[in-house]
């Protein structure tokens, strides 16, 4: 490869000086109190909120498993988390605007707004550790390992420990600088780097010789690849390494029906969670906070995927022969391969951007559950706003330290990290979205439902051959049975604590009936109204697959078909802004 030139080199200093230049401008601002630092004061626009979701989930990472994906399975190989639609736009209309009603600083202080007693207390501590330290260090550890292998094949003369190094100490003085408000307006600005950057490789790598030689990426593979949907199968072949994905219906079934709302994954947390929640909470009103995830959920699974889809299938006729274990390292040598001056630099930008804004996040996000639900809530009860906010920047840099620990000496270890995850998050989900509308469960419940997976998961790898995505059907029935036994066993969250939780969040359902009859208003919502929020679901559900395969069938040459989708998707999007108008925005009537 040829080394960069200073065109290159002057678009990445470009890039990374404008970063430095948003945290230091916003530092002031982040320095008043956690509020600002941690939510930047409630008071971020859906656009800004939303982008920094989808910019989050758009990591280094992320383009070369999409290629990886496509490369083993076709474009069907997508499923494997397309399937998450139902339960991101489940977020968006029964849980983004409680999140905002709630009036937290993160989403682990939920958990004592929403159960009493010391078993709350021990959760919410845990957690903070857990998932603010390890499982943060963790997820950030796989960002910079994508990272580290793009920059050793786009630029070998580069030493990439050194350059993660240096991105993670610019990344963490930015962030710790300027809290979430620095955060997400670089967020916005990186979304659109990383975007133009893979739309430019996308137009670039369906010009090269060998693809229009063939008469198109269409012509250049062969049919299987271009499938939208897997086969099904009946016997228990996960794949077929001459056709597109192919799986039993018992397999796409629980992916496609159970694990979205039964398991916890990092930015597809059922119900909303992690960061997800933060940038609900810092959204203006409920209305914006609504907005901003319907248009992450958008953004997400309709429009980021393609031009990496279209750059892996390019791959294919690129670089046929590049062993199955590095099939997703395609992605990196189209980058090599097609681009010219400048655009080099703009794609290493553009990765940088990648990288960079979800790593902020996660810095920022995980820092939130150590000072708010750990530090504040049982170290240091009472001290000053400064006081809080400089140790918030004090963790940044310490959780950045722990993840490079974790990223070098560590995390190579770690095989199959994601399907591990979903398995042992299996069931969690079932409390996850329940606390919210059940006024049965309790602290207990959502303890047990966090340790259950892991014993399930223990008993199958151990004494059966049964194998994922299978596993989670017995996971999580064993997780939700011994969830449901403890919750009766144990005594419920005191009354007084849930009639103030019901008075403040309002989430109706009739599972709330009991509470809600001794509070003030003596009532519920309407059921009529809560199952206006169940066709709002189903048609944001429709309107995400329409835009999906219209898009791609319009980039695949078949117009009439698209049309046909987009006219679905333009009859599902009337009726739910429709609907929204006339109960308003800002209730769940």
């Amino acid at each position: 490869m040829e080394q960069l030139t200073s065109l290159d080199l002057s678009i990445i200093a470009g890039y990374l000086v404008l970063t430095l230049l948003i945290g230091l401008y916003f530092s002031k601002r982040a320095s008043k109190n956690v509020g600002e630092f941690f939510l930047s004061g409630r008071q971020l626009p859906w656009w800004i909120a939303g982008t920094g979701m989808v910019a989050t989930t758009f990591a280094a990472d992320t383009p070369l498993a999409v290629t990886g994906l496509v490369a083993k399975h076709g474009i069907a190989g997508n499923w494997l988390w397309w399937t998450f639609v139902s339960g991101g736009m489940l977020t968006v209309f029964f849980f983004a605007r409680l999140w905002r009603r709630a009036n937290i600083l993160t989403d682990l202080e939920f958990i004592e707004l929403r159960y009493s007693g010391k078993p709350a207390k021990f959760l919410r501590g845990f957690k903070a550790l857990y998932f603010g330290l390890f499982i943060n260090a963790v997820i950030i550890g796989w960002v910079n390992l994508a990272m580290y292998k793009i920059i050793r094949i786009m630029i070998p003369e580069l030493n990439p420990e050194l350059v993660i190094v240096s991105c993670v100490l610019l990344t963490t003085f930015y962030s710790g600088l300027s809290g979430l408000w620095g955060v997400s307006i670089t967020d916005a600005v990186q979304f659109v780097i990383s975007m133009a950057g893979c739309i430019v490789l996308a137009v670039l790598a369906l010009q090269a010789p060998e693809i229009t030689g063939a008469g198109g990426i269409t012509g250049a593979l062969p049919d299987w690849m271009f499938n939208f949907f897997p086969s099904f199968t009946a016997d228990n072949a996960a794949e077929n390494l001459n056709g597109t994905l192919q799986m039993t219906f018992a397999s796409f079934a629980a992916l496609a029906f159970i694990q979205w709302w039964a398991s916890w994954y990092p930015g597809a947390e059922p119900g909303g969670g992690g960061y997800i929640a933060q940038r609900m909470m810092s959204a203006k009103d409920e209305k914006h906070s609504l907005l901003a995830t319907l248009w992450f959920i958008i953004a997400h699974y309709c429009l980021r995927p393609w031009p990496w889809i279209i750059v892996g299938l390019a791959s294919l006729v690129l670089f046929p022969d590049l062993p199955a274990a590095e099939k997703e390292d395609g992605f990196v040598h189209v980058m090599k391969s097609v681009l010219p001056s400048g655009f080099k630099g703009l794609l290493i930008a553009a990765f940088l951007a990648a990288y960079m804004s979800t790593l902020s996040t996660h810095l920022n996000w995980g820092t939130s559950y150590l000072i708010n639900d750990f530090y504040k809530r049982f170290l240091k009860t009472d001290a000053t706003p400064g006081h809080y906010v400089s140790m918030s920047r004090l963790f940044t840099v310490l959780v950045a330290l722990f993840a490079l620990f974790i990223t070098f000496y560590v995390l190579e270890t770690i095989t199959g990290a994601w399907e591990f995850i979903i398995q042992c998050g299996a069931g969690t989900g079932f409390v996850l979205i329940f606390r919210w509308y059940w006024w049965r469960l309790n602290a207990w419940s959502e303890i047990t439902s966090m340790i259950a997976p892991f014993a399930a998961y223990a008993w199958i790898q151990f004494f059966t051959d049964i194998e994922f995505p299978v596993s989670i059907y017995i996971i999580v029935l064993f997780t939700i049975a011994v969830t449901l036994l403890v919750t009766y066993l144990t005594p419920p969250t005191e009354e007084k604590h849930l009639l103030e939780f019901w008075s403040r969040t309002r989430p109706g359902g009739f599972l709330w009936n009991k509470v809600a009859q001794k509070s003030e208003t003596g009532i519920a919502h309407s059921e009529s109204g809560f199952f206006r929020l169940f066709l709002d679901w189903a048609a944001g559900i429709v309107l995400v697959y329409s835009i999906l395969f219209g898009t791609g069938k319009l980039l695949f040459g078949e117009p009439l078909t698209a049309s046909v989708y987009f006219v679905v998707a333009l009859v599902a999007g009337i009726f739910i802004y429709t609907d929204l108008n006339r109960r308003g925005w800002n209730t769940l009537d």
